[in-house]
């Protein structure tokens, strides 16, 4: 070719590209022996073919030359394309300038191109600065290993190239290397495809992105012996799917090396390769590392089983892989043995390894399962609870009786949902057929059976198995939750043998159960001689249970242990509202059954009446009580104690006096039973009242489910066949109603399955209310053997040592690993003799759970997983209890409350005061204000500081029937009791409602010193009491009122000697003006009945209390008060007292003004009717009630009212008052007649003398401690009226009205009106008339029977009776007027 046709050439080309520069992206190069030129192909595409002589090399070197130049022309060039090429170094250097300039540039592409060495690295070069090209291929370029290294250099620098294909090449395993090294460093990489003459290659490439997670697009193509192309390696990141087709042993072990560290491959499938065990190996630690594999296909791999093995060791650590198949591989029964090991459980506590897996299929090619496999695979679908899909397939070892067992674990497995036993030929008979069916009737939870390619399927046999699988996932019916189930009376009842310890209960329940037994032995030579030994047998248990059946009915005896240290125990097992028992109380006669010494009455009440309040506190905290717990009282020993003794009668009467005192509380059996407990005659008495009750009491009591009865023999069956287990796990009992109970059975998977787990539920409560079972609804299983509950493991729970503990918090809490720790020690330490080992049926974490619904344990925030748990058994006892308050200075202030169960028959019960622990940390430390505040525990005792209040609170008394709560500071009383009532006793209070206490005051000096609290127990008084006293006081002795308090000795040692304290320093500021407050308001009540004119001005007396300001909350401020604060606080102070100081002073000058009136309305009583002035009896008379050594008042009067006795007042104007060692008059009964006439007299007079105790008056000297409080006394005054008539209603209710200040004016002008003498006239003919029954007529017997003698006052002439004192101090203003 001349030179004037080439450059003709370059200029038509160059004229070429200038014409299309603007819209050219695609540029084809060809190297060929024609003569170079151009064309375009396209609108955005041109094809320049270079010629191979020299011409064509210099063609090309200008033509890329100039492109360089006028680069900034091709804006929209991307692609370049060299085919067939020879590269010399100019013409790279020119493309490396073109590719320098041109942004848009991102293809590049070289199909059979030479490069020398140099060119390689030129290019390489370029790659290395170049920012813009996006994807180089290069196909048939021969770079081999040396080319692949320059490559990998260029990759390790270069940010922007995202696709590299190498496509028939070798560049041998030195250059798969170094691009691997290349591609761990390089981020930008996306696409990778290598098409290699051998498969060796792809090992270090593929390894190399899976070490490094590439989210890199991989192909790795080889050929075979047969120039035939095969893939070896895939990797596509939009399914995260890696494909290996061919890789060498080693190359396989690398890979899985890889896995390990890789999070990109969620499926792996190596089907087709030959595996080693050796690479399984390696693949062990990659499963037990990888946290993102999710599938793996080994199938047609040859694994045999020491392979497997280590799969399955893999499998055990792995918490990712969801399938894995491992079909057609040479496995054996040890094989499948391995393999299903992490899948399965071994014992009831022992947790699933592998609980990720979902899908397993096995089998096949050279599989031989045998009967380990089988065993394996029946114990995987017995216990496994996540494997959903299952495949057995082409299984040839496998028998029809095989293939029945698999079905019949299936029907309680209700996790399959998908099961294939494709080609296995055991799957053939009507018997596998049968046993399908079955299966499927139960078994509502498997969809798809896969029975291809079975003798079965062959023979046509299996469209009853579909038919029942579409059944199965159809809708049905719902039915109504419990309304269809049959209720009937109950079959089972308990009853309770309750004691002290040595009472003799395991001798009286053998002799009972024998004797109900029918038994034809001679027992009782028998039991003469075992009872020793099985009493001492006994009493080391918690609980014993006897069985008897009384033709259908089960009657259970549940012998109580008597030990003190057991008593914890005994709220746990405690009948629940409604449920079929009654109780046996048994004391013996005797102090010990050794020797003859027999129990004072006292004794044996004592011992009956802590099981009477056990009983009554347990019943009255249900919600409801269908009837009263039913009690028999047993008294054992009797052969010992001599018949003619006086002792049994006094314990008659002792028992007697309880019975009433427990009267509508508990339903008493009439007899008590004296028995010998060896003498046959006695209990067959007791044995028949037993079965008599027992009738009774289930017909009385709500029905039941009739399912109970079925039930119970199945759960009977169950532990039959389960080696006697004492517990059983709820999902077992959901097998159980769904293979044997069709009423509680699901039906179809698209039942509503929480309705039936509501039936089942149901049932398993009633079951619980009858005392079958023991179930909770959020523990998870159900006890059956309570002997063993409370035995083995409730009596280990409440006796856990801190002793055991690595770390055990002062304050009294635990974190929950380390009880669990303590637990698991505990359980494991029992003695094998004992029975069924507790950590073999439970776990750690389902006793927690146990305790924490007996409350046994008790969390300090619900709602936390990680909350601490107080454990009142290891909380320590005494530690500190001796120490003195810490503040001793002298300005500390002293203050105690006691809070007393205000009923008698109840007491406080275990279980009360840690809830109370708890309860008041939660509000003290629990606060998000709290500041400092100090909180710690002991057993029965709360220690706190609050805001600077030291405070202790103490469950006391031998029945836990009181609480003390004692506080030290240098706050005032005031402030102290404030933190009282607004803290800690509504928290006392809300812990138990169904109890009221009644709060009573503490001896300063019981709290100053720390007397322990059975000693300071006769050292309170009640809060109303001291009341009640400063009521009775005038206003001018309140503040001086002082209690005094007996001397405390303790075993013959003077504690605290006798002393007093002033009545306002006891109380609080509230509870002071409380009393003002009341004084204020009778008075006022007493103006309106006496008509005094109520002053505006002593409105200002009222109390009106403002706690607002008073606030107390549960945590501390943190901040001292500043002086300026204490100076206005002090000012306050001193303004409440100059205020109450004014109250005092008004109440005094009120006081005055109604006494005045009220000595001239009894002066008036006393000296009326002037027809009748020759007065000869007394006029002012009462009554009183003797009851306990102790005189009460009488303020209205009963019909039937028996031990009365009639006194009369001294009657001397302005003194009248009580005689003292009068004699009375004994009235024997009061009748109706005796009630009209009296009524009007007693209201008249009572509200007058309550009216003068309130105001300190001595027209009731002598009287203060017998009369009642006004509201008591309108009570009984309108009670009355219901009783007696007309005329009684009305006068009580006018009384009442008026009283209660709601008459108003209409009330007091009409009792203007109202003659109030006239309402005695009656009173007194009825006096005058019983007088002369009792032959009492002169004046001498009056004085004989009442000290009054009849004067006349020398004044005004009236008469009167007065004492002897009157008539000899004021001998000067009277003469004695005798009859």
């Amino acid at each position: 070719m001349s030179s004037s046709t080439a450059t003709s050439g370059i200029d038509e080309a160059l004229h070429a590209l200038r014409s299309a520069s603007s819209s050219l992206q695609n540029i084809h190069f060809h190297q060929s022996q024609i003569s170079s030129s151009s064309c375009q192909i396209a609108e955005n595409s041109m094809s320049i073919n270079i010629s191979t002589n020299r011409e064509g090399a210099r063609f090309l070197c200008q033509l890329l030359g100039e492109m360089a130049v006028q680069g900034g022309s091709f804006k929209n060039l991307m692609n370049l394309a060299f085919n067939g090429m020879q590269w010399e170094q100019r013409q790279l250097e020119s493309l490396c300038s073109l590719l320098d300039v041109s942004p848009s540039l991102i293809y590049l592409e070289f199909q059979r191109n030479r490069f020398r060495n140099e060119g390689v690295r030129e290019l390489s070069e370029m790659l290395e600065r170049n920012k813009a090209i996006k994807a180089v291929i290069f196909s048939q370029c021969r770079i081999e290993a040396a080319g692949a290294s320059l490559l990998s250099s260029a990759l390790t620098k270069n940010d922007t190239l995202e696709e590299l294909q190498i496509w028939e090449d070798s560049i041998g395993s030195r250059g798969a290397e170094d691009l691997a090294r290349a591609i761990e460093v390089n981020p930008t990489l996306k696409l990778l495809i290598v098409f290699d003459k051998e498969s060796i290659t792809a090992t270090p490439l593929i390894s190399a992105i899976l070490a490094r997670s590439r989210n890199m697009e991989v192909h790795i193509w080889s050929r075979d012996n047969g120039d035939r192309s095969s893939k070896v390696v895939e990797f596509t990141p939009e399914d995260n799917t890696l494909r290996i087709y061919k890789l060498e042993a080693s190359g396989s072990r690398r890979v899985a090396c890889a896995l390990a560290w890789n999070s990109t491959v969620r499926t792996l499938d190596m089907s087709g390769i030959r595996l080693r065990s050796r690479w399984a190996k390696e693949f062990r630690v990659a499963l037990e590392q990888n946290t993102s594999l999710k599938d793996v296909r080994l199938s047609r791999t040859c694994l045999r089983d020491k392979a497997v093995v280590y799969v399955a060791a893999g499998l055990f650590m792995n918490q990712s892989l969801e399938n894995l198949h491992l079909d057609q591989n040479w496995l054996t029964g040890v094989g499948v043995e391995h393999l299903l090991c992490p899948l399965s459980r071994f014992s009831a506590l022992q947790n699933q390894a592998n609980t990720t897996l979902r899908s397993l299929v096995f089998g096949g090619g050279k599989t031989k399962i045998g009967k380990a496999g089988l065993a394996a695979i029946l114990r995987m679908l017995e216990t496994n609870q996540t494997i959903v899909r299952l495949g057995i397939c082409g299984d040839a070892s496998l028998k029809p009786d095989d293939i029945v067992k698999i079905f019949r674990i299936l029907e309680r497995n209700a996790t399959l949902r998908w099961l294939s036993l494709e080609g296995c030929a055991g799957v053939q008979g009507e018997m596998v057929l049968q046993a399908i069916m079955e299966t499927l009737q139960v078994n509502p939870w498997i969809e798809e059976v896969d029975l291809g390619r079975t003798p079965l399927q062959i023979a046509g046999k299996t469209d009853g198995i579909y038919e029942k699988l579409g059944q199965n996932g159809s809708m049905v019916a719902e039915d109504d939750l419990v309304d269809d189930l049959p209720l009937t009376m109950p079959r089972c009842c308990r009853i309770f043998l309750c004691g002290q310890e040595d009472a003799g209960k395991s001798t009286l329940c053998n002799s009972i159960f024998c004797n109900m037994n029918s038994s034809k032995l001679p027992y009782a030579d028998q039991m003469r001689s075992l009872v020793t030994s099985i009493e001492q047998i006994m009493r080391r248990a918690v609980i014993k249970i006897k069985t008897i059946y009384d033709g259908d009915i089960k009657i259970s005896i549940w012998n109580l242990a008597g030990q003190h240290e057991n008593f914890a125990l005994h709220d746990l097992f405690f009948p629940g509202y409604g449920s079929p028992s009654f109780f046996l109380i048994v004391s013996s006669l005797l102090q010990k059954p050794a020797n003859k010494e027999p129990k004072s009455p006292e004794e044996i009440e004592d011992d009956l009446l802590y099981w009477l309040k056990f009983i009554v506190s347990n019943s009255r905290r249900a919600t409801a009580q269908s009837m009263l717990p039913y009690v028999t009282i047993i008294l054992t020993h009797s052969d010992r104690v001599s018949q003619q003794s006086g002792v049994l009668q006094s314990t008659a009467n002792s028992i007697q006096r309880l019975k009433e005192r427990f009267q509508g509380f508990v339903d008493f059996y009439p007899t008590v039973f004296m028995v010998d407990a060896r003498s046959s005659m006695s209990v067959s008495k007791l044995a028949h009242h037993l079965r008599k009750t027992s009738e009774t009491i289930l017909q009385r009591v709500p029905r039941v489910f009739e399912l109970c009865d079925d039930l119970r023999t199945i759960l009977s069956n169950w532990r039959s066949e389960n080696c006697n287990k004492p517990a059983l796990r709820w999902k077992e009992f959901g097998e159980l109603c769904q293979l044997k109970v069709p009423a509680l059975r699901i039906r179809s998977r698209h039942n509503n399955i929480d309705r039936v787990e509501r039936r089942r539920r149901a049932v398993a409560n009633s079951l619980h209310h009858i005392g079958e079972v023991i179930f909770f609804d959020d523990l998870g299983f159900l006890v059956l053997d309570y002997e063993w509950f409370f035995g083995e493991v409730l009596s280990q729970l409440v006796t856990l040592d801190a002793a055991n503990m690595e770390r055990f918090e002062k304050i009294g809490f635990v974190s929950r690993t380390d009880l669990e720790k303590m637990l698991r020690r505990t359980m494991q330490h029992q003695n094998p003799l004992m029975g069924s080992k507790v950590h073999d049926n439970m776990e750690a974490g389902d006793l927690i759970k146990m305790m924490l619904k007996l409350e046994l344990c008790y969390e300090q925030d619900p709602g936390d997983p990680q909350t601490l748990l107080l454990i009142p058994s290891i909380l320590e006892e005494g530690r500190g209890r001796n120490q003195g308050w810490q503040p001793s200075s002298p300005d500390c202030v002293y203050v105690g409350r006691q809070l007393e169960c205000d009923h008698w028959h109840m007491f406080l019960t275990k279980g009360f005061f840690p809830r109370l622990q708890v309860n008041l940390y939660n509000k003290i430390l629990g606060s998000k204000n709290q500041q400092g505040a100090v909180y710690s525990l002991e057993r029965n005792l709360i220690c706190m500081i609050i805001n600077g209040v030291h405070v202790r609170v103490e469950i006391g008394g031998q029945l836990g029937s009181y609480i003390d709560v004692l506080a030290c500071s240098t706050k005032t009383v005031t402030e102290t009791l404030r933190l009282f009532h607004h803290l800690i006793i509504p928290a006392i209070q809300s812990m138990c409602p169904s109890i009221t206490f009644a709060e009573n005051i503490i001896r300063q000096d019981c709290v100053r010193y720390l007397i322990p609290s059975r000693s300071r127990k006769t050292q309170c008084v009640p809060l109303q009491q001291i009341k009640q006293a400063l009521l009775s006081m005038p206003a001018d002795s309140m503040y001086d009122y002082q209690h005094t308090w007996s001397s405390l000795v303790s075993n013959n040692k003077l504690i605290l000697q006798s002393g007093s304290d002033y009545a306002r320093g006891l109380l609080s500021d509230e509870d002071f003006r409380e009393v003002l407050h009341r004084r204020y308001y009778d008075l006022r009540h007493l103006a309106v009945e006496l008509a005094v004119p109520f002053e505006s001005s002593q409105e200002s007396a009222k109390v009106v209390v403002n706690d607002a300001q008073h606030t107390i909350e549960p945590s501390l401020s943190g901040i001292a008060k500043g002086v300026e604060v204490v100076l206005q606080r002090l000012k306050v102070l001193e303004q409440e007292i100059k205020d109450l100081k004014q109250e005092i002073q008004g109440l005094r000058y009120y006081e005055h003004q109604l006494l005045i009136e009220l000595h001239r309305k009894v002066d008036y009583l006393v000296s009326f009717d002037v027809q009748l002035e020759e007065r000869k009896v007394p006029r002012l008379f009462y009554f009183v009630q003797v009851q306990n050594n102790s005189r009460r008042l009488i303020t209205t009067l009963l019909p039937g009212m028996t031990s009365l006795r009639l006194h009369m007042l001294c009657e001397f104007k302005r003194e009248m008052h009580v005689v003292e060692d009068q004699m009375g008059c004994e009235l024997m009964q009061v009748d109706n007649q005796a009630i009209k006439c009296l009524l009007p007299y007693m209201s008249g007079l009572m509200k007058l003398l309550t009216f003068a105790l309130k105001i300190g008056a001595h027209v009731v000297a002598g009287m203060g401690h017998m009369i009642p409080d006004l509201a008591k006394e309108f009570a009984h005054l309108i009670d009355s009226s219901l009783l007696y008539g007309g005329a009684a209603a009305m006068t009580a209710g006018a009384i009442g009205y008026a009283a209660t200040g709601q008459g108003g004016r209409r009330f007091r002008s009409r009792s203007g009106e109202r003659n109030m003498a006239q309402e005695v006239v009656g009173a007194q003919q009825w006096l005058l008339d019983f007088l002369n029954s009792q032959r009492i007529a002169t004046g001498k017997d009056i004085a004989e029977r009442f000290g009054l003698w009849r004067v006349r006052y020398s004044d005004t002439g009236n008469i009167a009776w007065i004492c002897r004192k009157h008539m000899i101090l004021r001998r000067n203003e009277v003469m004695e007027v005798p009859v």
